[in-house]
């Protein structure tokens, strides 16, 4: 027996179970209330998600709707192709992240390790492409050209391939009937991020995670009605991942189809047209440089007059937008943003900005006869003009005498514009402006539509400049600090001319105003809009929204919904105006800067009416306008680098029309030759089945010129310069 007496052991014992008991029961009291909080206050909550746990997904994609030209020929459809994809989330499980079935797969597919293994990466901002920057929770397609053989090695290896399937997909293609390629009016796609499918989840389009959206062009503008809706069954599984029933299903439906304005047969012509007036451009010498001119980019744009629809837009360089179906390669990628690639995604025809020269003379034509002055009135056109010590000349230094305003448009005289825009400047206060400033030349181009967009269903539309007195104010504002701190009395010409900035540059000064009558210094224009403009002169004064979709027509051909043209405006001009300057531009095509271009042109049965222009660009070469159209169409090209108007661009223009009306370049007529004899009126048809008989085009092949030769050897002897 112990000799520790008993009362010595009880205090120390009823302690330890004190201790003991006020554990057991802390324990129990918070066992309790996680019971209570998980059962109770948030009993629903994972009563649900058990439930989601155990419903598994399938979905079936939506085919998505082609787009189609104004007779129904398909710019962009589908094709059924063998595709294979990766399941990021089933490679994530695996020790190697998946390294070793990828290597595998490329081996299978014949492609290198590493480029399958970029192609299932995802993008974030330290990324290069190529990547996924759709949701990592969807199959990411790895190829879309694998062949039969391919794809049944990793269906009946399916132990080697986990994640890994392989199945016959609806791919979107771009089939560029007759080589119309269409790249940036088309657009192209891409897999839907998180972000959107977030942001779209309370819209009435929201997105599924294999959803694929349209990133620019057509594919963007018109993405809802394109895309359709994904097929969604959902599936009770147990906790083993095996089918014990099915909760819903939901049909896919497929995406409507857009008819547009286009018509490929005259799109594949621009696209040539321009193309080689491009290259002509780069065969002649720039004579203030004596080099070859560069003509690095262009675009063209043939419209409606009457409705402002496209029938053709083209933009060089240009791209394949398949490059992009499937997941975008890595030298692909290289080639279309890279620094050297000169940007072939940008949509020069409308955001592509640069000086209109002498094009824009129309604008100035109209604020001249706004401010009082007459048209058919006498100015006179030296061979130069003078503001202070600053000179300014016509081109080729040529003086006319006296002459009207339609002859000043006909001749492209500038000297005649610079006196009128002086007056106007000097009559506004000069470089102090009165407070009740007219400032009409800059009010009548705001009116013409300039310096906003034109409203075209396209995105990303630019709204070019019109320098008056409100954009030097801003445009001083936001440079002053950078110009003070680099500008410097008596330095090199930088340094002087920021050193002037600095001290006046928010002011109006006599040669900006010159400058800009004919469409020169700060003023920044489109294709689209001068289209726009010229359009409007052509049908009587009505500025359209350019518009390339025509109609939404359901996949089953029921249900048309017609896009009908807008208009934003009238021309800030009289009819008689309108018709002095309508007659004046017919005259640049007889008699004028653009006449030794449409020689033997019928202008009895289709009178043209153009406007040259050549706008000088600061360290780089002369930029080429061309603005023309007929009762029927408007035509507007131009080529960066390119040289003067009527020399690069004036030939093209004249072959689309040629091209477009049946026309030998003789000016003889076959209608049955012609490409678009009239406006388009009515609309493909679409089957019930969604099948459309559309026409087959062959490939453009321009008619032999026998002038030609004569004309790549330079202009006749002529009165009047060639801008």
């Amino acid at each position: 027996m112990s000799n520790i007496p008993e009362t010595g052991r009880t205090p120390r014992v009823q302690i330890r179970l004190i201790v003991i008991q006020v554990l057991v029961l802390s324990l129990l009291l918070t066992l309790g209330g996680r019971l209570w909080y998980l059962q109770i206050r948030n009993g629903q909550e994972y009563t649900d998600e058990a439930k989601n746990n155990h419903v598994q997904q399938v979905v079936q994609p939506a085919v998505r709707g082609s787009i189609l030209d104004s007779r129904g020929v398909p710019l962009a459809d589908n094709e059924t192709r063998l595709v294979v994809s990766a399941s990021r989330t089933e490679l994530m499980k695996m020790n190697d992240d998946g390294k070793a079935v990828l290597t595998r797969l490329a081996d299978v597919l014949d492609m290198k390790p590493k480029d399958v293994m970029d192609k299932v990466r995802l993008c974030d901002a330290k990324t290069p492409q190529p990547c996924w920057n759709g949701s990592p929770y969807q199959p990411i397609p790895v190829t879309d050209e694998a062949t039969t053989q391919q794809a049944l090695q990793i269906r009946e290896r399916a132990e080697d391939f986990p994640g890994i399937t392989a199945e016959p997909t609806a791919v979107r293609r771009y089939p560029a009937p007759g080589l119309a390629n269409t790249a940036q009016v088309l657009g192209y796609l891409s897999p839907v991020t998180d972000d959107e499918i977030a942001k779209a989840q309370d819209t009435d389009s929201p997105y599924l995670r294999s959803d694929q959206v349209g990133r620019s062009g057509l594919e963007r503008t018109y993405d809802k009605e394109l895309r359709g809706k994904a097929g969604v069954t959902r599936y009770e599984v147990d906790n083993l991942g095996r089918v014990i029933g099915q909760q819903r299903s939901d049909d896919a439906q497929p995406g409507a189809n857009v008819i547009t304005s286009i018509d490929a047969r005259v799109q594949a012509v621009t696209e040539y047209e321009l193309n080689q007036a491009m290259k002509a451009a780069r065969k002649e010498m720039d004579r203030n440089t004596n080099q070859h001119y560069k003509a690095d980019a262009g675009a063209a744009v043939v419209m409606e007059a009457k409705t402002g629809r496209v029938i053709a837009m083209a933009s060089n360089p240009t791209y394949d937008p398949n490059s992009w179906v499937g997941g975008i390669s890595a030298k692909d990628y290289a080639k279309l943003t890279g620094k050297k690639s000169n940007f072939p995604l940008l949509n020069r025809a409308i955001q592509a900005q640069a000086a209109p020269g002498s094009i824009f003379k129309v604008v100035s034509s109209a604020a001249a006869v706004n401010a009082g002055y007459e048209f058919d009135g006498d100015y006179p056109c030296p061979s130069s003009y003078n503001v202070g010590s600053q000179v300014f000349k016509n081109f080729e230094s040529r003086g006319y005498g006296n002459i009207t305003i339609g002859r000043a448009l006909e001749v492209s005289c500038d000297t005649v514009y610079y006196g009128l825009a002086h007056k106007e400047w000097l009559k506004d206060g000069g470089m102090k402006p009165k407070k009740d400033a007219k400032n009409w030349f800059y009010k009548t181009a705001h009116q013409f539509g300039l310096g906003a967009e034109t409203g075209i269903d396209l995105p990303n539309e630019v709204t070019g400049r019109v320098p008056d007195r409100e954009w030097k104010q801003k445009y001083w504002e936001a440079n002053k600090d950078a110009w003070c701190k680099q500008g410097k009395k008596g330095g090199t010409y930088v340094q002087q001319l920021a050193y002037e900035g600095c001290l006046e540059g928010n002011l109006m000064r006599a040669g900006d105003s010159v400058n800009y009558s004919i469409g020169q210094g700060d003023t920044l224009v489109t294709p689209i809009q001068m289209a726009t403009i010229y359009a409007a002169i052509a049908n009587g004064g009505t500025l359209y929204n350019p518009t390339v979709g025509k109609a939404v027509v359901s996949p089953d051909g029921k249900n048309v919904r017609q896009i009908a043209p807008k208009s934003h405006g009238r021309l800030p001009m009289s009819k008689k105006t309108r018709d002095q300057i309508d007659e004046a531009l017919a005259g640049v095509a007889t008699r004028g800067s653009a006449a030794w271009r449409f020689g033997g042109w019928p202008q009895d049965k289709i009178p043209m009416h153009a406007k040259t222009g050549t706008a000088e660009v600061y360290g780089k070469q002369t930029t080429s306008w061309f603005a023309s159209y007929t009762e029927d169409y408007t035509i507007v090209m131009t080529i960066s680098q390119g040289g003067t108007g009527s020399g690069a661009s004036g030939p093209a223009v004249r072959k689309i029309y040629e091209a477009m009306y049946g026309l030998n370049p003789k000016g003889e007529q076959n209608l049955k030759k012609a490409l678009m004899p009239q406006p388009q009126v009515a609309l493909p048809t679409i089957e019930p089945d969604g099948s459309i008989d559309a026409p087959k085009i062959a490939p453009y092949e321009p008619p032999k010129d026998p002038l030609d030769e004569q004309t790549l050897a330079g202009p006749p002897a002529s009165p009047v310069r060639r801008d």
